[in-house]
């Protein structure tokens, strides 16, 4: 996350890994580091182990963002391991679509 999408250490360090302004840098990093006009940041716990009582398994962020914005929100998903990370694939990409709609209005 630091290195690839220019993530601050310090804001890993202050918010920890799964927060949303860990998936807001994300995003942004993704777009101001590529060629990309538009990404996708998703940091989450899919379990079945190291979730907490503030950040539990299910609990995940996610960031969308183009040059010109960025959105973020945190959803909690219940099931195992695989079920948490489809339902997140499915919502990321869902929330892309909206994300997209909403920037060309």
């Amino acid at each position: 996350k630091s290195q690839m999408l220019g993530v601050p250490a310090a804001l890993i360090r202050e918010h920890g890994a799964v927060s949303e302004p860990v998936a807001h840098a994300m995003a942004e990093g993704a777009v101001l580091n590529s060629r990309a006009q538009v990404a996708v940041a998703i940091t989450g716990v899919a379990g079945p182990t190291g979730g907490t009582p503030d950040k539990p398994v299910g609990m995940v962020c996610f960031g969308w963002s183009n040059r010109l914005q960025t959105r973020v929100e945190t959803r909690h998903f219940k099931g195992d391991r695989k079920q948490v990370r489809l339902q997140a694939a499915e919502h990321a990409l869902r929330g892309l679509l909206d994300f997209l709609d909403s920037a060309e209005s």
